[in-house]
């Protein structure tokens, strides 16, 4: 497993001091009652619209090219939403790092499929590989997950040491370990010896190791081909889920589908194309929590003019 960070007196040097004012703060704001920070968080992402115009205009543009049918009107109504749910996101990260198991019981709800198939894959000693496709409430789902069913969070180290410390003890409330997204000898060594292991197939990494297959309306969008090589070495079934707020602010859906036992993994352009598609249904779940931020598609086939 990846050698996790430690404390270090280091870390108290003044150039780190504004990074835990600003982790103490997220704190005492985490600290209040959920319809409070609900409204706090939603209220912070209308603020960040207002000045994260870039990234309005990269989910703006990712939405035309998902959904050409979807009006203006629409499109900018989503972008709002989604620029809610990034503030809220803080706050949930906050929530997940620093709740106790408890109150985050309390605001969880676990529906779809429920834990039984899981637990059952557990229990034949059957690794998960399991698809957590980038949502905004990406911390908070798997901090929801890790309590019904721990296992092993791929992460990518924070290059600030003290955000990597605490967002890693954050992170070990409900997981067994951390494994870097580039280790993946050790993802697969710790699939076949029946763990749960926290995977996301659905960003834009680059040209080496993706094909490209369609996603959405884009009919090539750089695809990794790390699902194949996984679940092809490892033999885990797949299990996709959805952490979904929901917008009344009454808690959070923990929704799992179905698991995949034999996954088509022909060759890694078909796995991609197939994952596409559960990721589609997965995003569909609560398309205005999704990460419309990031430039999905910026990677391009060769002589291909870029999406943005």
């Amino acid at each position: 497993m990846t050698q996790l960070p430690k404390f270090t007196a280091a870390l108290l040097h003044p150039r780190y001091w504004l990074t835990w004012l600003g982790i103490g703060f997220l704190w005492l704001l985490v600290q209040l009652p959920y319809p409070i920070i609900f409204r706090l968080g939603k209220g912070l992402g209308r603020l960040a619209l207002a000045f994260m115009k870039r990234r309005a205009k990269i989910a703006s543009r990712n939405l035309e090219l998902c959904f050409p049918e979807m009006s203006d009107a629409e499109r900018h109504d989503r972008v709002v939403k989604n620029f809610e749910s990034v503030g809220m996101g803080l706050m949930e990260t906050g929530m997940a790092w620093f709740w106790p198991d408890k109150r985050m019981a309390r605001w969880t709800e676990v529906c779809g499929t429920g834990m039984g198939p899981v637990n059952t894959l557990q229990q034949n000693q059957t690794g998960v590989l399991l698809i957590g496709v980038h949502f905004l409430t990406l911390e908070i789902g798997a901090r929801m997950f890790g309590m019904q069913a721990p296992g092993i969070g791929v992460y990518r180290p924070n290059d600030n040491p003290v955000i990597d410390l605490v967002q890693t003890k954050g992170r070990m409330r409900s997981n067994k370990s951390m494994i870097d997204r580039k280790d993946l000898k050790g993802m697969i060594r710790a699939l076949k010896s029946g763990e749960v292991v926290w995977y996301a197939p659905d960003h834009d990494y680059g040209p080496q190791a993706s094909v490209f297959v369609p996603f959405f309306a884009v009919d090539e969008a750089a695809t990794t081909t790390g699902t194949w090589m996984l679940a092809r070495m490892s033999k885990a079934a797949i299990v996709p889920f959805v952490p979904r707020r929901k917008p009344d602010g009454s808690g959070y859906q923990l929704i799992m589908l179905e698991p995949e036992m034999n996954p088509p993994l022909d060759d890694a352009e078909t796995t991609a194309r197939w994952m596409n598609g559960i990721v589609e249904k997965c995003i569909m779940l609560a398309p205005e929590q999704y990460m419309w931020l990031h430039r999905r598609f910026k990677t391009r086939p060769k002589g291909v003019p870029s999406r943005y």
